[in-house]
């Protein structure tokens, strides 16, 4: 066989390139890393190592979950923005981090929607608009006469700034006529602890945190804010059949990776977290929470590609409650 020179001299040429190749490890080779970007014991902690536990059997390397919470999600999601592309760093997003902040904090923003990768989508889930089961509240109607009544008297908690919760209530307020002053605080936790004590009037939050509270009777749900009745609360009403007109507020969560990551390694991880949402185990888990499970696919699934169109849809969304809301951070 004829070898010709040019041939040899693209042979030699590749061969540095081939040997680089080979010497890279096959991925995973060590730890992956979660970033959820809020406290121990919310929604988005609870998202995230149900999903690092599934994926760490599927992948056979442990995934661990590290909480970095701060300024509405934007300390995590920057540390993510930030990281080495390399495959072993992801970040826990939600509706807050992913869409809502980037109306709320403005010029301030320290991360762009371009900074972060989509990889897919995890849950959906209500939230709930909640009371201490020693309020002498007991529906939505009666909330919205003692705050008509008592202008900027009445407060509401949420677990900080920018979330679905926070954004809800201030919504729901809008709808309502009602002036009711937001309490912030740093995650679900501490709220709830407030909120169970009885030093908070009223409350908003996801789902899977408060709805053990809401079933031991430690709250009172006065309404979810989905379409429909969840079947984890199937007695609590909506917030349209509580009187609130089409209003629906959903919040979600899901996967990103730092802008850079390597595309097969982002398609891999989107196709692993699309069969962990498909798995019976995991609608279970997350069904029993009050969640729902992706259905950005025409089957019902999640990729990257589809986590991206939702997301920007979400951005332009977000953008439009939070300027006739006029809600802020401050």
């Amino acid at each position: 066989m004829t070898i010709t020179r040019r041939a040899a001299l693209g042979a030699t040429l590749a061969l540095p390139t081939l040997g680089a190749a080979r010497a890279q490890p096959a991925w995973p080779a060590r730890t992956i890393r979660f970033t959820v970007p809020f406290p121990p014991a919310g929604t988005t902690d609870i998202a995230g190592r149900i999903a690092a536990e599934m994926l760490s059997q599927r992948l056979g390397q442990q995934v661990i979950v590290e909480n970095r919470p701060g300024a509405t999600g934007n300390i995590g999601a920057e540390a993510i923005a930030r990281a080495e592309p390399d495959g072993y760093s992801f970040l826990v997003c939600t509706i807050s981090t992913a869409a809502i902040n980037y109306a709320l904090w403005g010029a301030r923003m320290p991360v762009k929607p371009e900074d972060l990768a989509a990889v897919g989508l995890l849950l959906r889930v209500p939230n709930v608009v909640f009371v201490p089961a020693a309020s002498a509240v007991r529906s939505l109607a009666e909330l919205v006469a003692v705050a008509k009544a008592q202008p900027g008297r009445l407060n509401y908690g949420s677990p900080g700034s920018g979330g679905s919760p926070h954004m809800t209530m201030e919504m729901l307020k809008l709808r309502s006529g009602t002036d009711i002053t937001h309490v912030p605080f740093r995650g679900a936790g501490p709220m709830l602890v407030e909120a169970v004590a009885g030093r908070l009037d009223v409350g908003c939050d996801n789902m899977p945190s408060c709805l053990g509270h809401v079933r031991d009777g430690r709250l009172r749900a006065l309404a979810v804010t989905s379409a429909r009745r969840s079947h984890a609360l199937p007695d609590v009403p909506t917030l349209a059949e509580a009187g609130i007109p089409d209003f629906e507020a959903t919040a979600w969560f899901g996967i990103q990776a730092p802008a850079r990551t390597p595309r097969p390694i982002i398609e891999r991880v989107g196709s692993e977290l699309d069969a962990i949402t498909r798995d019976p185990g995991y609608v279970a888990r997350i069904r029993e929470l009050g969640g729902s499970p992706p259905d950005l696919t025409p089957d019902g699934g999640t990729t990257p590609a589809a986590f991206d169109a939702f997301m920007r849809t979400e951005i332009t969304r977000w953008a439009e409650v939070v300027k006739v809301s006029g809600a802020t951070i401050d």
